[in-house]
Order: structure tokens, then sequence, then C-alpha cells
């Protein structure tokens, strides 16, 4: 962030990713990551992110979508994550 390499919202981004990859957590990794990718952007006075008008606990087009959008981040392509978080 010091380095402003990435605009804010590709770091959240990234830092949801992140949490997720390394899931810490038995269960709810997913909503822990959203959250913290949340309190990053409000706290850089951005709005938060969209994760979709529906549960992404749930199995659901929507989830699909998610899933896969952070399975091309594993191969360092945050273009569908980005996307998916801004639509």
């Amino acid at each position: 962030m010091e380095n402003h390499t990435f605009p804010n919202l590709e770091i959240a981004v990234r830092l949801h990713h992140r949490l997720v990859l390394i899931h810490p957590f038995p269960n709810g990794n997913g909503r822990i990551s959203r959250l913290m990718a949340d309190l990053l952007m409000q706290q850089l006075g951005e709005p938060r992110l969209y994760w979709g008008d529906a549960s992404l606990n749930d199995i659901t087009d929507l989830r699909k979508k998610y899933i896969d959008a952070l399975h091309a981040a594993d191969s360092e392509d945050y273009t569908e994550l980005i996307k998916f978080v801004t639509t």
C-alpha cells in the first residue's frame, strides 16, 4: 500500500484472495476475508466491495462465478475477481 503499486480496489481484492488462499479458519474463511477486504476499503475511504445480490454460501451460479474468479486469482489473474466485486 505504501508504494502505491496497485489501486486500492486491487489491494483489497488481493487481500481477500490471499486470506481465502491460506485458509486460516476451519469455517467461514470466505466471510471473514470478504469482511476484511470491506474493512480495508472503508479504512482507505473507498466504498465497500460488491459481493453479489445473494449469499455466496449457497450453491448458486453467483457462487460458481465467485469461485471461478478465485481460481483465476490463484494464477495471479485478478481480472475476474475485480470484475466480480465491481459488477
